[in-house]
């Protein structure tokens, strides 16, 4: 269920991104927007980087392979990576046209069709944001919060734009007329620096899951579950190690017990340790490699 509403989502997001994108590209080119232009080009990005994060989704759910043992969550935080790289490349890239623009003198823009644009773009960005938000609050996935926040900025960015054309439409045949050829370059510079921070984060996040960094709420959950599991049982000291990689998050626990530990009681006693401590674990079952291993030698912890 959670899955198929996923990809119901970010297959609704690349057609909706992929329509955004055309508008912004033909607006752009009709008004002589360069700030309309790059966020046509943005959404194009922006729906090539959704098309894959599809694919990975479809992929992080399957069975792990003869190929891929541990399944395919590790490719999540790769997209995710790739993603916000590229997009960073762009910002910057689209920021120095931005100043190259203002030292020029700036580039005379037909207001009439710039507005209609932002109108237009607008109602879709922020509608696509609902909906999402009320998608993700049963499918919990990376991928479409991911979504859901560039929709966000996106609808944010461009209410701003309209803000701004219509300052400027209203500038035209006043005293202050000559600074409006200005207007795009500097709406563009704008958009990159409010833009820039999201794919920052995107990498940031990310980085963190390929580096394999310990997450700190599983890692403070593990503890917790195992402080009254070693009490009740008397047993000596453990070892855990977490990481998180896309949906997935890899647990493991190195229980160091007394050598005459369940002596004649059986190897159930050990299974029902386990189910003890990932009762107190959040993660589903199905989003998490678990491993409760137990010895009586420290050098194997």
């Amino acid at each position: 269920m959670q899955a198929s509403l996923e990809q119901r989502a970010l297959k609704l997001s690349i057609v909706m991104t992929l329509i955004v994108s055309s508008l912004g590209v033909t607006f752009g080119l009709l008004s002589g927007s360069q700030s309309i232009l790059f966020d046509g080009v943005f959404s194009t990005i922006d729906a090539a980087m959704s098309a894959l994060a599809l694919l990975v989704a479809r992929l992080a759910i399957r069975e792990a392979s003869q190929r891929f043992q541990h399944g395919y969550w590790h490719l999540e935080p790769l997209v995710a990576a790739l993603n916000g790289s590229i997009l960073i490349l762009l910002c910057f890239y689209a920021f120095l046209n931005a100043i190259q623009g203002l030292m020029e003198g700036g580039n005379v823009l037909d207001f009439d069709v710039a507005i209609g644009y932002a109108v237009v773009v607008s109602i879709v960005c922020f509608s696509m944001t609902f909906y999402q938000k009320r998608i993700n609050r049963r499918a919990g996935s990376e991928f479409v919060r991911i979504d859901m926040h560039s929709w966000l900025m996106a609808g944010l960015i461009t209410a701003a734009l309209l803000v701004a054309f219509i300052i400027a439409l209203l500038m035209e045949g006043t005293a202050v007329a000559h600074w409006t050829p200005y207007v795009d370059s500097l709406l563009l510079a704008v958009l990159t620096v409010c833009l820039i921070p999201v794919p920052i984060g995107i990498v940031r996040r990310a980085m963190k899951e390929i580096f394999l960094i310990a997450p700190s709420d599983i890692d403070r959950e593990v503890h917790v579950a195992m402080e009254p599991v070693m009490q009740r049982e008397g047993l000596l000291q453990y070892f855990s190690h977490v990481a998180k990689a896309g949906r997935g998050h890899y647990i493991e626990i190195h229980i160091v017990t007394a050598p005459d530990f369940a002596a004649g009681q059986g190897i159930s006693v050990l299974d029902e340790i386990r189910e003890q401590i990932a009762g107190e674990l959040s993660v589903p079952a199905e989003r998490r490699w678990f491993t409760v291993a137990f010895t009586a030698d420290p050098r194997w912890a």
